[in-house]
Order: structure tokens, then C-alpha cells, then sequence
């Protein structure tokens, strides 16, 4: 009996440990899945930016077959003009036939439309006198160094004023706005829209010259003044919703220059961003900009980052083909932003269903993101006599999270995150990462796989609804490859650490930095350190309040 006791005891204990086995098994399973889902996300991000740039790519050689067919057809158009023998006027009909078939606002190499039996409608079919006019399509005066392959490309028209001129104040705060990598990114578009006014438009390339020399050189800037040939005769047109005949001339040629600087832009890059001439924008706007494009898992067909009219509007290469021909179809009906809308009730609302069905469907593809990256500064229109002091509302509001183009990373914490508010989703920029009350030596790690060289580091904790979830007695380390580190560099780290020593922890970390009594924690890595394998966060006191981390920065070093 105590025999067949001992052995149903020993079955008991034997069976525990298995399930503690299992169970602890099943856990460290789950946390490799999580960080291997880590990894494979930021791996996804960085994947879909370069398939962006690609597809780009792409459509910068479609271009190029482009303009190639346009200068065989103006070449061939220029021989029928010189000599009239049966050969040239053959020549001159095939030229002809080119211009009317490729140059389509698509930009797509279709099949001539006498082969195919049909004519089909494109730019021609809203503006006519464009026909056999390959020269309207092209800018009157161009300064561009042919930047192209670039993650966003920004469209500013502008258009002389009576009484105020904002365009270099834009200008200056976009360039003001960007880092060093970030200006590799960009290229900004100046739509100057006076095509009539060639003295005025060749005074503001003059100045804009004399004050953006290594912009415009290096690629940055371009300039471009469009053909008078390419406007309808605006004196024509028929007067609707009221509008005086000035206005509707305005609003219809304002159409039109959209329609010429989306169309110039699309092959540049991968986004096109509308803009305007009289805004401001906030610094870091560019990062941020691809950072929530980046983020969006689901198909959208505008990001909007201001709220008000046409400014700060933001649409994928693809998709400006079909915009344009919206707005060329209807340029003589009504105002950009209607037109808009217009196509945005077209594509996602039902007539079956109600106004608020059609308002929710039309905000899955219109998406916005706060706080506003751009303020309106002007207060004379470029309509003669308006005006209008438009003011966002969005843009001096402090966020509750700052996004950043990271490298990608590993991260692990021994932290309790609380509900959807992730330490990858702060990273990425998407909100900002909440933990429960930290514990002494609670830890944040940032795994960098292969090892980066860090230039600098910036970690934000708190927000403004919640400034006091801050991080205090913590410390920012690092963990470099394999390197010995000097006593030259060990007192260079304590000097950016704040710390009168620096001594190296049981696994490999050195102090870097601490987070101040406000939260912040910001530091510069010397050179001299080479790779970081990981970046820390640790915890060195019982917090009594949960944290947050609003902003994370993480500025790799490109050689």
C-alpha cells in the first residue's frame, strides 16, 4: 500500500514538472514569436519603402519613352513644315497621329486608335487645341537638374500678388524643416504661374537663384514657368454658381495649373504632395511624412497633413493619372477641393446607402494625420481682391507622439505594455508606447541585427495629456561590437552621461545618457565607439507612476 502510495506520488510530481515544462516551453515560444514578429515587421516596412522607390523607378522610364516620342513627333512636325514633298507629308501625319495617341494622361503606350477602331479620351478630348501641339506639354522655361527616384516630390504653384508675396517665406521653411538626409529625399517643385507675364516669372527665378544657389544645384529646387499654348481661352467660359466671370476664370486656370505641375512631378518619385506658396511647415515634416504612409495597412487614396483647402495633400505616383483627368474632365466647373470631393463621393459612396455610410467609406481612403504638419500664413488670395485669414487649428497643438524614420530593430522589454500601445508602434511613430509601473531594473532593449553606427539617440517620455508618466533615475546604455573601449572614450561617455564614472555592467553595457527631470533623455555616440549591437533603456529605481515614451529617435550614421 505505501509502495502504491509513493508511486501515484511520484506520477504527481512527475506529471507537474512536465506541465511547469510545457508551460514554460509554450511561453518562451510565444516571446520568439513576438520578436520574431517585431522583425519581420520592420523588415516589411523597410521592404515596401524600396518597392515604392522602384515602382517610381519604373514610371521614370515610362517617361522618359515619353518624352522621346514627343521629340521624334515635334522633329518630324518641324520637317513637314520645311519641305512639303509626299514623304515629309507622310512623316508630318505619323507625327501627328503620335502626339494625338502617346501623350495621354496616363502616359501609357496604347495602340494607335485606327488600328484599334475607337478614339479613346484623353487630354485632348478636355483640351482640344493641344492637338498636334506637342510643344504646349512641355514647360516654357525649366531649371532642373533631374533629380528623380526620390521618396516624395512637392508641387508649389504660385502666382503673382498685388499686395503681398509669401513664396519665399514657404520656401525657407521647408528647406529650414529638413535634415541633411532628408534633403536627399525631396524634390521641391516651383510652379511659377504666370505664363504671360515672362519678365515676372524670370525676376523670381532671378531671386530665387540669388537665394537658393546650392538648392537649386544640388536638386533640391526645380523651376518651372508653363507654355501659354497650354490654357484654353479663359475669356469664354460660362459663369456657374453665381461666380463672376474673374472668379470662374481663376478657379477654371487654377485647374489647369494643377493639372500641369501633378502631371511634370508624378515621375519623380513615389508620392506627390500638394502644396501651396503661402505656408509654413513644421521641422521634421519629411520624416514624419513617410513614416505615417509607411504605416498605413489598408489600400487609401489621399493622406491629408493639413486641414485646410489644398495644402499638405498627399497622393501615391499611381494614382495622379486618374486624378487629373477628374480634374481636367470638370476644370471648367468648379474649384479644386469640390472637384475633389466629387471623386472621392464617385469612388467610395453608394447611392443605396445613407450620407453617413458614404462619410465613413470616403474616411477609410481620406485619411488625416494630427497635428497639422502645415499653417497657412497668407491673407491676400491669389484670386485679385479676396481675402482670406484661414488659420489650421491642428497645427499648434502639441501631439501626444512624434514619429521618426528609425532603423529597423529588435525590440524586447521586461515592461508591461499597456493595450494596443507598443513599444513598435512608438517606434515606428504610429502612438506613443504606455507601460504599467516600472521596477527597479526593468529594461528596454533596441537589437540592431546587423550592428549600426549610431550618430544620436533621443528618447521622449510623457505626453501632454499625460506629463507626469515620465521616466526618472534611468539611464540610456549601450553594447558595442566586441570593441575594447579606451580610458579615453570611458571618460568622454561619462561626460555625455552625466555620471562621474563610467564602468561597464555584467553583460557588456556602458552609460550613455540619462533622462533629465523632464523626461528627456538625448545624446550624440562618438565615432570612436564603431557598431552598436544594442541600445538600453534600464530602470534603475521602483517608479510610483506608469510611463510613457512619446518620441523615440535613433539617427544612424551613413557613410
Amino acid at each position: 500500500m505505501r509502495l502504491k502510495k509513493k508511486t501515484v506520488g511520484g506520477i504527481l510530481v512527475l506529471a507537474f514538472t512536465s506541465f511547469l515544462l510545457v508551460l514554460l516551453s509554450t511561453q518562451n515560444q510565444d516571446a520568439n514569436v513576438d520578436h520574431e514578429s517585431l522583425r519581420l515587421e520592420s523588415s516589411m516596412m523597410d521592404l515596401e519603402e524600396k518597392l515604392r522607390k522602384a515602382e517610381a523607378e519604373v514610371e521614370n522610364r515610362n517617361q522618359e519613352v515619353s518624352n522621346l516620342r514627343m521629340q521624334i513627333s515635334q522633329f518630324a512636325i518641324k520637317r513637314g513644315d520645311e519641305a512639303l514633298n509626299s514623304s515629309s507629308v507622310h512623316q508630318l501625319s505619323i507625327a501627328k497621329d503620335i502626339n494625338s495617341n502617346n501623350n495621354r494622361i496616363s502616359g501609357d503606350i496604347v495602340q494607335s486608335d485606327v488600328e484599334s477602331g475607337i478614339i479613346t479620351p484623353g487630354i485632348h478630348s478636355y483640351l482640344p487645341h493641344l492637338t498636334n501641339h506637342p510643344e504646349y506639354l512641355i514647360p516654357a522655361i525649366k531649371l532642373s537638374k533631374g533629380r528623380q527616384g526620390v521618396s516624395i516630390v512637392m508641387g508649389v504653384p504660385t502666382i503673382k500678388r498685388d499686395k503681398a508675396a509669401y513664396l519665399f517665406k514657404t520656401i525657407t521653411s521647408l528647406i529650414a524643416g529638413l535634415n541633411e538626409q532628408e534633403e536627399k529625399d525631396l524634390v521641391i517643385v516651383i510652379f511659377i504661374a504666370e505664363p504671360w507675364d515672362q519678365e515676372y516669372a524670370k525676376n523670381i527665378i532671378k531671386s530665387l537663384k540669388e537665394s537658393y544657389a546650392p538648392q537649386l544645384e544640388s536638386g533640391l529646387l526645380e523651376v518651372i514657368v508653363p507654355p501659354a499654348g497650354f490654357y484654353p481661352n479663359l475669356n469664354n467660359l460660362k459663369p456657374t454658381f453665381g461666380d463672376t466671370k474673374d472668379r470662374v476664370k481663376w478657379r477654371t486656370k487654377q485647374n489647369l495649373d494643377y493639372a500641369f505641375l501633378m502631371l511634370y512631378a508624378r515621375p519623380k518619385a513615389a508620392y506627390y504632395v500638394q502644396m501651396e506658396d503661402d505656408v509654413v511647415s513644421k521641422p521634421g515634416f519629411l520624416s514624419v511624412m513617410k513614416t505615417f504612409t509607411l504605416q498605413q495597412k489598408t489600400d487609401w487614396l489621399m493622406l491629408e497633413f493639413s486641414a485646410l483647402g489644398f495644402i499638405g495633400k498627399l497622393f501615391k505616383n499611381k494614382d495622379i493619372p486618374m486624378l487629373v483627368e477628374f480634374f481636367m474632365m470638370f476644370h471648367a466647373d468648379k474649384p479644386i477641393d469640390w472637384l475633389l470631393d466629387h471623386l472621392l463621393w464617385v469612388k467610395c459612396c453608394s447611392p443605396e446607402k445613407d450620407a453617413k455610410h458614404c462619410q465613413r467609406m470616403i474616411q477609410e481612403v481620406r485619411r488625416r494625420f494630427k497635428p497639422s504638419l502645415f499653417q497657412h500664413i497668407g491673407v491676400e488670395s491669389s484670386l485679385k481682391g479676396k481675402v482670406q485669414k484661414l488659420k489650421d487649428r491642428d497645427f499648434g497643438k502639441a501631439g501626444l507622439h512624434r514619429a521618426h524614420a528609425n532603423p529597423p530593430v529588435q525590440i524586447s522589454s521586461s515592461l508591461t505594455t499597456y493595450q494596443k500601445y507598443t513599444l513598435m508602434k512608438a517606434y515606428t511613430g504610429e502612438t506613443f508606447f504606455w507601460a504599467s509601473t516600472p521596477a527597479r531594473n526593468d529594461i528596454i532593449d533596441f537589437k540592431f541585427n546587423p550592428p549600426i553606427q549610431i550618430d544620436t539617440f533621443l528618447f521622449r517620455s510623457g505626453n501632454t495629456d499625460h506629463p507626469g508618466d515620465i521616466f526618472y533615475n534611468t539611464t540610456v546604455q549601450v553594447k558595442p561590437k566586441g570593441n575594447v573601449i579606451e580610458a579615453a572614450l570611458l571618460k568622454t561617455l561619462a561626460s555625455r552621461a552625466g555620471v562621474t564614472a563610467v564602468q561597464e555592467s555584467k553583460d557588456g553595457f556602458f552609460p550613455v545618457g540619462k533622462f533629465d527631470e523632464h523626461g528627456l533623455a538625448k545624446g550624440e555616440l562618438p565615432e570612436a565607439l564603431g557598431l552598436t549591437e544594442t541600445l538600453r533603456i534600464h530602470v534603475h529605481e521602483k517608479m510610483n507612476a506608469w510611463v510613457i515614451l512619446s518620441e523615440i529617435m535613433i539617427k544612424e550614421h551613413k557613410r
